[in-house]
């Protein structure tokens, strides 16, 4: 459990999260990701020489990837600090906060910054030469669809893991398609009062479009309209299965930014100095082969046990929820009513771009948090070869 590691109130963004091949799908994610940053540093009065490090959470390869985190700090305007790069796909954002966190609590930083970015449009075909194949044929690699399509693991593609769990738990199609017009449901609610709850934490993305020319982005982009007869009328992908199109998430594109820093500066920095965001507990989980969405369950208990908590002592719950299944399972584990969980939104509706995916769920989940009066958030969410990976923080 973590004593010394804390976020600071509103010391964190999110860029609006862009259906694949949108508005980001031209941009560098890094170089995106840390103008972002910048700019939003700059509005909040904050000095990026204050920071010790930065982690640079990414899972899909961009342009110059290799200098990483170096790179994002030079380009945010922290030329002095070095970084590292961390991946694990789904999962980024929580480990990234994880190793901050963990620097923090030993005392080796002070304050650090993460930077959680992605893009999964126009994504990486790598080769390898492969001098003994017929012909001197390479070795290729399509990062997302390869990867989405085949654990190398299992031999396994996501959507059958999620379809794995369903069948082995007896969930319904008529469940799925139940709670994911609840999820919609959840996410209009971030909506009203002209997009209120976003507000609190949502800062638009200035993307390039030519040498003179940008455009800004201010919201999510490719979000579809749900109701319950349009949903019904759509076939499940595997014939057998329990998911259509409409209760599995969409690729995206997005970047996020979390400060982690001791008590005295997140007091500084916080934009209210009534409220702290202290983080707890990380826990992680692998299940069993080819039931990926059975993992976050685990993960959540294990940083549960870790905080020394109970599930009923939790004020707040996200989930990222790739597969409706993900939702139906949390709650089947842990005794939720999975109706009440992920309010505002979650990542089968506003879109996966992989890094900055948990970041945003956990920012929104302390917002969520401060106007419920404070309490303990807990934020899990599974990652590529069956794992997962979940925060508590306490705020307040």
């Amino acid at each position: 459990m973590f004593k010394n590691a804390f976020i600071p109130y509103g010391g964190y963004y999110s860029s609006p999260f862009c259906k694949w091949q949108g508005s980001l799908a031209n941009s560098n994610s890094i170089e995106l990701g840390a103008a972002t940053s910048k700019r939003w540093l700059a509005e909040r009065g904050i000095d990026p020489a204050i920071f010790d490090y930065l982690y640079l959470g990414a899972s899909v390869g961009q342009k110059a990837i290799f200098y990483g985190a170096p790179w994002a700090a030079a380009m945010m305007g922290a030329p002095q600090i070095p970084g590292q790069n961390i991946t694990q796909a789904c999962a980024t954002a929580t480990t990234a906060v994880f190793n901050a966190a963990a620097a923090v609590e030993t005392g080796s930083l002070q304050s650090t910054y993460c930077l959680l970015t992605d893009r999964t449009s126009n994504a990486p075909h790598t080769i390898w030469p492969n001098p003994n194949g017929p012909g001197g044929e390479v070795i290729a690699e399509n990062w997302n669809m390869d990867n989405i399509n085949a654990d190398p693991s299992t031999g396994k593609d996501m959507l059958t893991t999620a379809e794995n769990v369903a069948r082995e738990y007896g969930f319904t199609r008529e469940q799925a398609d139940n709670l994911t017009l609840r999820r919609y449901e959840q996410y209009s609610e971030a909506l009203a009062n002209d997009r209120a709850f976003q507000k609190r934490y949502m800062f638009p993305v200035e993307v390039p479009i030519s040498r003179k020319e940008t455009k800004l982005v201010e919201e999510d982009e490719g979000v579809m309209t749900t109701s319950a007869e349009g949903l019904a009328k759509l076939r499940t992908v595997q014939p057998e299965g329990i998911h259509t199109f409409g209760s599995q998430t969409h690729p995206g594109d997005g970047n996020a930014g979390i400060i982690v820093t001791t008590r005295e500066r997140a007091a500084e920095m916080s934009t209210d100095a009534k409220l702290a965001v202290q983080i707890l507990a990380y826990g992680y989980a692998r299940t069993k082969a080819a039931h990926m969405p059975m993992a976050p369950a685990s993960a959540a208990q294990k940083a549960l046990d870790l905080a020394g908590l109970t599930i009923d002592q939790i004020t707040t719950i996200k989930n990222h929820s790739p597969f409706i299944v993900n939702d139906l399972h949390l709650a089947k584990a842990l005794g939720l009513d999975a109706m009440q969980f992920n309010n505002y939104g979650t990542s089968l509706v506003f879109g996966h771009p992989q890094g900055p995916t948990l970041a945003r769920l956990l920012i929104e989940a302390i917002e969520e948090t401060v106007l419920k009066g404070g309490g303990y958030a807990l934020v899990t969410g599974c990652a590529a070869g069956d794992s997962a990976a979940a925060l508590v923080v306490k705020v307040g």
